[in-house]
């Protein structure tokens, strides 16, 4: 594919390329790891929607199944909805790009990606970020940039920037890091407890790494980029500003303060509401809209609430900066659920249940780019809007508790034991039933307890909490005035700076997401908040171990057993049966359910919460693996009739001939005065050659016996 103008970062092996492609659109790149190509254009609308008081942005990013040389599956063969992967990679995307545009830049800005080709080696989600960087670094969109992005692993103790799928299995981390040419701007990933040290240190090598990309989009935007234009930056009406800035302040500062949120929303309703009644005084109906008063008031409640913080140390809950809210939880709640626990945070709350299933109820993924196909561990993560005491339609999971749910899901798969340790699939579903500030982190909290409370054997327990920040720059850009807070309130979160959710252990990090509203983080407050977070999480598993200290011994009555059986992996044919025929009936007969490993070594799982079902199935596979062995006495089923004798099958799949010589203690002229079709008679194995045919014996059978079975006539 020819390109009008191509760079080549060599430290990271990518190449951006841009010219012959979608002209139209205000800026649109192509860039490529290995034989991985992302495509993506930025485009601006020229008008505002009437009455318009937020930023539109919107993010896309498309797999397409051609990139990988593959038909999609399903009956329109035609790609469908977003998949998770393509949603966490659309937001990986926006939440670094959104802190850049400028303020009141309101035109609705679209951010398209497409997936052109995978060589399965290499990930794409990089590549979309630093693509979408590119796009609107050289677009005539205004926009502060550019950024960079890469992802950051650890494999033998030496940092990898961008490593392979393939090496991904052999790192302790999964770092997704985004920043501007000074500072950190957004991460995004996963450890296995990594110690807070080394994972600032990671942060660090991961800022020098990126300057590479930072300069080739700059050049790439010096030598192509379009001249940015001039928007019509949305504010509010300056005579509607002027008279919140003298009547609301005051008020404002009375009504935030109050322990409740619900409390905190009607006092602040209140002041709005007298305050548009002098507004409509001072300038008449006529002499605004409504709008002016939404963004007069958004920017006037957000001064108030930062510079009680800065200037008082004074949080609008009366906590001090470091103070965590109340904490309580409860295991255990749920009848008949194999785990469950209910975790509280202040006015956060979250409803947790584990459920235990077979191996092969694993998800299963298309790994359209390469990876895993399936996962054994998943979390899933519900706001209803009944959690902030609002209405609305009831819909499937939106972008938003996707990306909490893999939040809380990578932040917890450090901890659950291999699959060889405990072969089951686990799902964890976190119902939030009330919400103020990190319910994210609610939700590991409480997911880890309700896997403690199912008798998961996790490595060690999980926490999890968000760390937020307020703070000034000075003229030289620098922030120089500052404080950080612990658990941060929703309110804190919407009017400050940064919400920094870090999750793990006692010994170190599993998962950690960044988001920024300022244009940067510096790392001296970054590395602040990793260490404080630490002390916050330490206090909050100090509570949840008091609830729960272990996980439980025994597991619920409810929740599936598993006995594990080797076979010869030669035997796996036979239980199978043709088109799976003898392992749906042996599944019928006991109401168990059967596993059997694809690493092709002979182990059979049976899971059954049942004792008979789980016996009755385990003496059928063992029945199908079993051999005959000489001198034993079988119970066995006459198969086929011949002159000189019947071949009678005493084992599933395994039978042996009984010679004419061997059906009684006297001369028998004819099989059938003995042996039908279908009877079932007792035998003794008298031998076996060496070509692997046995020889059975009715007559030897009765001989040891007292009396054969009736049935046996």
């Amino acid at each position: 594919m020819k390109q009008k103008h191509t760079t080549l970062i060599e430290e990271m092996g990518i190449t951006l390329a841009t010219g012959t492609m979608a002209k139209q659109a205000n800026g649109s790149v192509t860039i490529a790891l290995g034989e991985t190509t992302v495509f993506v254009a930025a485009t601006v609308a020229n008008t505002l929607r009437p009455g318009q008081d937020f930023f539109p942005l919107t993010v896309d990013y498309r797999e397409k199944f051609a990139a990988a040389g593959r038909f999609p599956g399903g009956y329109f063969k035609r790609e469908g909805r977003p998949s998770e992967k393509e949603i966490l990679t659309c937001r990986l995307t926006d939440r670094p790009l959104r802190p850049l545009f400028p303020k009141g830049f309101l035109n609705e800005v679209q951010v398209a990606g497409m997936l052109l080709s995978t060589d399965g080696e290499n990930e794409p989600d990089i590549l979309m970020i630093n693509g979408a960087s590119a796009a609107l670094a050289i677009s005539d969109i205004p926009w502060d940039g550019p950024i960079a992005a890469l992802r950051l692993g650890e494999i033998n103790g030496e940092f990898v920037v961008n490593p392979t799928i393939e090496q991904q299995y052999d790192s302790n981390l999964d770092l997704i890091y985004v920043g501007t040419e000074n500072e950190m701007l957004m991460i995004e990933g996963s450890a296995d407890q990594l110690p807070e040290e080394r994972f600032v240190e990671s942060l660090e090598y991961a800022q020098e790494a990126i300057q590479p990309m930072i300069r080739a989009i700059k050049d790439l935007a010096a030598k192509v980029g379009r001249p940015k234009r001039e928007f019509e930056l949305v504010a509010a009406k300056p005579e509607v500003l002027e008279i919140v800035r003298r009547e609301a302040p005051a008020k404002l500062a009375d009504a935030v303060f109050h322990d409740n949120r619900r409390e905190r929303e009607q006092a602040v309703s209140v002041v709005i509401e007298e305050t548009t009644t002098t507004i409509e005084k001072e300038l008449g109906e006529d002499g605004f809209e409504e709008h002016d008063i939404a963004i007069a008031f958004e920017e006037v409640q957000e001064e108030v609430y930062r510079s009680n913080i800065l200037e008082h140390g004074k949080r609008v809950d009366g906590r001090g900066p470091l103070d965590l809210r109340a904490i309580s939880a409860d295991v255990g709640l749920l009848p008949r659920v194999h785990g469950s626990a209910l975790f509280n945070r202040g006015e956060t709350q979250a409803l947790c249940i584990t459920t235990l299933a077979a191996a092969r109820e694993s998800q299963s993924l298309d790994a359209l780019t390469g990876g895993a196909s399936t996962k054994s561990f998943i979390l899933h993560y519900n706001f209803p809007h009944y959690s902030v005491g609002e209405t609305g339609r009831m819909m499937g999971p939106g972008r938003r508790e996707i990306g909490h749910g893999a939040l809380a899901e990578r932040s917890l798969l450090a901890v659950i034991p291999a699959e060889d340790i405990f072969p089951y699939s686990i799902r964890i579903t976190s119902e939030v039933m009330e919400s103020n500030g990190s319910t994210s982190m609610a939700s590991i909290c409480g997911g880890c307890l309700s896997l403690m409370d199912a008798g998961v054997p996790i490595i060690a327990p999980v926490a999890g909490i968000s760390v937020g920040l307020v703070g000034t720059r000075n003229s030289a850009g620098e922030i120089d005035h500052y404080k950080t807070l612990t658990d941060i309130l929703g309110a804190e979160d919407h009017f400050g700076d940064m919400d920094f959710k870090l999750a793990g252990t006692s010994e170190g990090i599993t998962g950690f997401q960044l988001d920024l509203k300022i244009r940067g983080l510096p790392m001296k407050i970054a590395r602040e908040a990793v260490f404080q977070a630490r002390d916050a999480r330490l206090k909050i598993l100090n509570a949840m171990l008091e609830t729960l200290p272990e996980p439980r011994a025994e597991m619920n009555l409810y929740a599936p057993r598993i006995t594990t059986i080797q076979i010869d992996p030669e035997k796996i044919g036979a239980l199978i049966g043709p088109g799976g025929k003898n392992i749906r009936r042996i599944t019928e007969l006991s109401g168990a359910t059967i596993d059997i490993a694809d690493d092709n070594s002979g182990k059979v799982m049976v899971y059954s919460n049942n004792k008979d079902a789980m016996d009755k199935a385990v003496a059928e596979v063992e029945l199908i693996s079993a051999e005959i062995v000489p001198d034993k006495i079988y119970r066995g089923v006459v198969r086929s009739i011949k002159e000189f004798g019947c071949f009678v099958e005493v084992l599933p799949g395994k039978e042996g001939l009984v010679h004419i010589s061997e059906l009684a203690d006297f001369r028998v002229k004819n099989t059938e005065d003995v042996a039908k079709l279908g009877d079932e008679m007792w035998v003794k194995c008298i031998g076996i050659d060496e070509r692997g045919r046995v020889r059975l014996s009715r007559k030897a059978a009765l001989a040891e016996m007292e009396e054969a079975p009736a049935s046996d006539s």
